[in-house]
């Protein structure tokens, strides 16, 4: 601001009476003034603030010598723009090329010489009518992109069977142009694994969000339909470049208000926002929404009147939103509405919505996540308990959504039971993007390699390699209908997620979704490029320190297979004494059982045995402590404080190293992002640094409060070089946080 007020003097000076009649003073005043413009512009040119709007369609200029080499394969582009997909697509490589190149590719109606970029389908492009591309095998999101010969001219094409795999492709290309790929000899062909790509939206109507640490709701409940904030068109255009193609607008925890006519016609609105960019909406429909707006005595699904009911409310929607994607539904489950409550099943519930939306080609997404009324004897096989029975009993329109492990979304669990125990149900995972457990916005937690784990794990439900991921891709059990959700970590910030990190696990959740075969670190390494800079010097350091970042947290949170430690309600910092209240399974203790003769949840076939709901070969080494994996050593095993672990120390000493350990790789991650302030806007790169304190001082205090706690009951003391608590424990469960971000309302 400086800078611009002298500017302004200077520039005012020349006109000023006294030095009107001065030449040389006006010369030089003229000298000074282009001098301030040349320290302007170079300071433009070396520090360019950014603030994470852009996520990673920053489409930042390339390299001189990168942009020429580009330039010459795309120098203009022929893509038709009849309809509002096709325009996304066109408008889409318009502005990524041009950002990219320093010039925008001239549009042309025929193609014409060489560099020609060629985008669309047999039906919209005459020109790729005439290539005759192999595109069946597509599917209707599929595309392809080639480099081909036209006339003797080299050409890339972008060819796809509907708009939207075009459109697809256009993200795709742009992409390789980010992270720097050659394009000169194309030929690749993608088409999503799953079928439902979608993001659940915890968002209440007054624009809370649960379990949210980014701002407020994006959606404007109160503004819509009449304003459509540009924002939800960059939301959609971030999602498309991913492949995400849904989005459940409202909390699992659902408000019936959201099914009446004047919220009806705000969901079209936004309707109307996505379905250029390939999204349908959804709905979290609440079971009792009968009684509570429609005025009925219950909400029985086998009762006629509720059955009318719903098949009314289905027409209403479609009436508004013809390409509605359907219903979202948690039932029976943290005191929510439900089948259960008149006695019904949960296939009894999910069916009778199935039936409504059937006509209309909707499906239900049935969540697995349930709580019996009585108390449990081990909460992880409920849901096993409740659903297998009634496997092959659900329509062929109902997914069963299940979350990756059994409890609740903690920083490691092992893969839920329900994987390959229901062959006739098409199962949807469950993950969750918004990081409940895991730190909230400040900590940098990338969760690419936590779903990898989860989808590349075996359920040997048909022998081995019948991993997690050929159950949710239907290519298991032969289903055609599949999905993968994720609970967003989206809101109102700036910068979308909270931190420009968290954008990391908005990005990896689409890439896996689209395809649960591709990998973190590929991933990473891609959004890294795009986000930041192609830099190898600051890539491959970013790459690791985001590798490591999942196993640092379990380590400093949750270490050898614990869960569930955390703050009652807001879930925020360590609190492994939590007891007391309503239910057990509501506590910390309840799940560490932590006594004088050791720690750990019994789930053998001599405990609770949940081990049994697993496939033999895969109970077989989760009830064995020699055999199973120690990250889930505690999960599944009451082990002795004093019992030798693989590294030879004790239990007790491997779990005080396993905290420290995760406080030093924090510190070496604060490290390694200090050193790569030069490739780094200063804005983004000082809020990740104050962050990455946050996380070290944070994680400091998982440790310390932690041992201070178990210390209690193994009364052994720390190992050699370990440093005491700073605090007592009683300092320790004496913090409050009543304003906690996230909490449920």
């Amino acid at each position: 601001m400086r800078l611009f007020r002298m500017l302004h003097t200077t520039a005012n000076r020349r006109h000023h009476p006294d030095t009107a009649t001065r030449p040389g003073r006006v010369g030089r005043w003229r000298l000074a003034t282009f001098a301030c413009w040349l320290v302007l512009l170079a300071c433009l040119q070396t520090v360019h603030a950014e603030d994470g709007y852009d996520l990673w369609l920053r489409y930042a200029p390339l390299e001189t010598q990168a942009a020429a080499g580009y330039r010459e394969r795309l120098g203009h582009l022929v893509a038709p723009a009849t309809n509002a997909t096709q325009r996304a697509a066109r408008d889409e490589l318009v502005r990524g090329i041009g950002g990219l190149l320093g010039k925008a590719p001239a549009q042309a109606d025929s193609v014409d010489g060489a560099g020609a970029l060629l985008v669309g389908t047999p039906s919209s492009s005459p020109a790729i009518g005439r290539l005759g591309l192999e595109l069946d095998a597509l599917g209707d999101e599929g595309y392809l992109i080639r480099t081909v010969d036209i006339g003797g001219n080299a050409a890339t094409v972008v060819a796809a069977n509907s708009d939207t795999g075009a459109l697809y492709g256009a993200f795709h290309l742009l992409r390789l142009l980010q992270s720097r790929q050659p394009i000169d000899a194309l030929d690749l062909r993608e088409s999503p694994k799953v079928r439902l790509r979608v993001l659940n939206h915890w968002d209440d109507l007054n624009r809370h969000v649960e379990r949210g640490y980014s701002g407020q709701s994006i959606w404007d409940w109160h503004r819509l339909p009449d304003w459509l904030d540009p924002r939800y068109t960059d939301y959609a255009r971030a999602n498309a470049s991913i492949g995400v193609n849904g989005t459940v607008l409202n909390n699992v925890n659902a408000n019936a208000q959201i099914l009446t006519a004047p919220y009806l016609e705000k969901v079209a609105a936004l309707a109307g926002v996505m379905r250029p960019y390939g999204i349908r909406v959804y709905i979290s429909a609440r079971f009792s929404a009968p009684m509570e707006i429609g005025g009925l005595e219950t909400a029985d699904p086998l009762d006629p009147a509720v059955r009318r009911w719903w098949q009314a409310k289905a027409d209403e929607i479609y009436a508004k939103v013809p390409d509605f994607g359907g219903f979202l539904v948690k039932a029976n489950s943290e005191g929510q509405p439900g089948p259960q409550d008149f006695g019904r099943s949960h296939a009894d519930g999910a069916n009778m919505l199935a039936e409504v939306l059937a006509p209309h080609g909707g499906i239900v997404m049935w969540r697995a996540f349930v709580y019996s009324d009585e108390e449990p004897d081990d909460r992880h096989k409920q849901a096993y308990t409740e659903f297998v029975p009634h496997d092959g009993e659900f329509r062929d329109n109902v997914l069963v959504q299940v979350k990756n492990g059994a409890i609740d979304f903690q920083p490691r669990e092992p893969f839920h039971p329900l994987f390959g125990a229901m062959p006739k149900t098409p199962l949807m995972m469950e993950f969750q993007i918004t990081k409940e457990y895991l730190g909230f916005a400040t900590h940098l937690v990338y969760l690419g390699p936590m779903y990898e784990e989860v989808l590349r794990a075996d359920t040997h439900a048909k022998g081995p390699g019948s991993t997690v991921a050929k159950v949710v891709d239907g290519s298991l059990d032969g289903h055609t209908l599949s999905g993968i959700a994720g609970v967003a970590n989206i809101g109102s910030d700036r910068n979308w997620s909270g931190s420009h990190f968290d954008q990391a696990n908005w990005y990896v959740f689409g890439r896996m979704a689209w395809d649960p075969s591709l990998e973190a670190r590929a991933i990473a390494d891609e959004w890294v490029r795009m986000t930041f800079t192609n830099d190898p010097a600051f890539v491959e350091p970013v790459v690791e320190m985001m590798m490591a970042s999942h196993q640092a947290a379990v380590d400093y949170m949750t270490p050898l297979g614990l869960h569930h430690l955390m703050g009652r309600g807001h879930h925020y910092g360590p609190a492994p004494w939590v007891e007391g209240g309503p239910r057990a399974d509501w506590t910390s203790v309840y799940f560490h059982r932590a006594t004088k003769e050791g720690i750990g949840f019994d789930r053998t076939t001599s405990g609770s045995d949940a081990v049994s709901q697993y496939a033999p070969p895969v109970a077989e080494v989760f009830n064995d402590p020699a055999r199973v994996p120690e990250d889930f050593l505690l999960w599944f095993h009451h082990r002795p404080w004093t019992s030798r672990v693989a590294s030879g120390r004790t239990l007790w000493d491997e779990l005080v190293h396993r905290y420290s350990r995760g406080v030093g790789a924090v510190a070496r991650m604060r490290d390694t992002w200090a050193g790569l302030d030069r490739h780094v806007d200063p804005e983004r790169h000082h809020q990740v640094e104050r962050f990455l304190a946050i996380q070290q001082q944070e994680a400091q205090w998982w440790r310390d409060a932690s041992i201070a706690y178990f210390q209690t009951f193994s009364g052994l003391p720390l190992p050699e070089g370990e440093a005491p608590p700073p605090e007592s424990l009683e300092y320790y469960k004496s913090l409050e946080f009543p304003h906690a971000p996230g909490d449920t309302q």
